[in-house]
């Protein structure tokens, strides 16, 4: 029950290497993903140079900047998708990365209070929210309805890639920026100059933008076009499902981020190398993309999603039985390839089915659930961990994806008749 059109000829990874303004966003994409990555890793190398606020613990400035950085999220996730659809896109990510590349080159010329480093750091935060359903909302735009899926795959890879070489290679490129460049302006010369290059990369795209009608363009109140996006959402079950799987799959990849640190101590490795899980399980959506993205067609009709939230399922309950550490980073890998077949799918179906006047709300709106339900794991995932055990709080978890797996499975099927 694959949510694609049979695939043309064209189909594939070779039809989008010759789409210039495909693989400018793409690559453009791709810079802003590592400065996005490399300047949070900045913000945790700048902490030493501030002092706390009155009354605020130096550690308790860590879970602050985070928090600054978080809600800009939740605020303005829907807001972010409307303007996406009353404005150009390539206006928005362009100037998006231009307005976080100069207000990251303003960090050395402020004085060092943590409460301005914490206004930045939201500002920056705020303007990624109009960026990130830009970007989902542009690539319809560029590319033919039957190479959606391998564009879908290939961002796909490419973020996770980004994820992995982006905390990889942030503290040694940041390193290597105070050597060369001094320590006072280096480095964030260097994460200022990733989302400048982005928006030159981005500027050259030309973007078909549909035209909105007059009673779109008469209706400029921002609830009301709130309000429209989620009319439209419960006219539209396919929709609704597509984006409620992806929404459990992140919880599940946000509780996973709190479990590893316990992991690494169970398998013997420091707390500060759990990102090897991570970094293991992206490996694991790099190559589940891949293979989407070339023999996707091959797999049209297919349950994907069902078998993506099974295969999930299956590693979260073996782990409990685990305590060889390449097995258990083989089996994150395995994790990666399953939620590579629920998200990749689902993307591409939410931009199939839904009309270009309504892209930027719709996936504003995705953001905004998304980042809203990510809460609930970060929150709860570690107090139950330490009342109940690792091994029973992922036995609990592989029981819950494999009922939401077949949940969703069994609605998306009923609502597909329709479609395919």
């Amino acid at each position: 029950m694959f949510p694609t059109e049979p695939a043309a000829v064209n189909n594939g990874f070779g039809a989008l290497l010759k789409n210039r303004g495909f693989m400018l966003l793409w690559i453009g994409q791709l810079m802003s993903q590592l400065a996005d990555k490399v300047f949070f890793v900045l913000l945790i190398a700048l902490l030493e140079n501030y002092s706390p606020l009155p009354g605020l613990a130096q550690n308790s400035m860590y879970s602050t900047l985070m928090l600054s950085f978080t809600i800009p999220a939740i605020l303005f996730g829907s807001a972010g998708g409307i303007f996406v659809d009353r404005l150009p896109k390539k206006l928005i990510m362009v100037g998006s990365d231009i307005v976080r590349g100069l207000l990251t080159l303003c960090l050395p010329l402020l004085p060092r209070e943590f409460l301005i480093l914490l206004i930045l750091t939201f500002a920056i935060s705020s303007v990624t929210q109009f960026f990130a359903p830009a970007e989902q909302a542009a690539i319809p735009l560029l590319v033919k309805r039957e190479n959606l899926l391998a564009a879908n795959a290939l961002f796909s890879s490419t973020m996770m890639g980004a994820l992995i070489v982006g905390f990889a290679i942030g503290e040694p490129i940041l390193s290597l920026a105070k050597s060369l460049m001094g320590e006072q302006y280096g480095q964030e010369i260097v994460v200022g100059g990733l989302y400048i290059l982005s928006a030159a990369i981005m500027q050259p795209i030309k973007f078909k933008e549909p035209k909105l009608s007059k009673e779109h363009q008469a209706s400029n109140h921002l609830w009301t076009e709130f309000t429209e996006s989620l009319r439209y959402l419960k006219k539209n079950p396919l929709i609704l499902n597509a984006m409620l799987q992806l929404t459990t799959l992140y919880c599940v990849f946000a509780a996973l981020t709190v479990l590893t640190i316990q992991l690494a101590e169970e398998f013997g490795l420091k707390e500060k190398q759990f990102g090897f899980f991570l970094a293991a399980a992206g490996v694991g959506m790099v190559f589940g993309a891949a293979i989407l993205g070339h023999w996707g067609d091959k797999l049209h009709h297919k349950p994907l999603p069902l078998i993506g939230f099974l295969i999930i399922a299956l590693v979260l309950g073996v782990f409990t039985f685990t305590h060889n550490l390449l097995l258990a980073l083989g089996l994150c890998a395995f994790l990666g390839v399953g939620a590579s077949l629920i998200g990749v799918p689902m993307q591409t179906l939410i931009q199939q089915q839904t009309p270009s006047t309504m892209l930027g709300k719709v996936f504003g709106f995705q953001n905004h659930a998304v980042n809203i339900a990510l809460a609930l794991p970060l929150a709860i995932t570690g107090p139950l961990t330490d009342a109940l055990g690792l091994r029973t709080v992922l036995v609990a978890m592989s029981i819950v994806v494999v009922v939401v797996g077949v949940w969703a499975w069994q609605n998306t099927r009923k609502v597909l008749q329709d479609v395919i």
